[in-house]
């Protein structure tokens, strides 16, 4: 799955988001409406990792939505 089917099925997605990356709160998640670029910076922020490792997260669980 690419980013492009997330953005623009954001609403839809949220519920897996916040399974994933617990620590995102729903402010955070509403907020991002979708940008990848928020949606990185967001996981860097509440876990304390770079913006590297954030990405990979997000490409690792992407493979995984189907």
């Amino acid at each position: 799955m690419d980013w492009n089917q997330i953005e623009g099925n954001w609403k839809q997605f949220k519920g897996k988001i916040r399974e994933k990356w617990g620590q995102l709160t729903d402010d955070d998640i509403n907020q991002m409406e979708g940008n990848r670029e928020q949606f990185e910076g967001k996981i860097q922020e509440k876990y304390g990792i770079d913006k590297e490792e954030a990405k990979r997260n997000i490409d690792n669980w992407l493979k995984t939505m189907h």
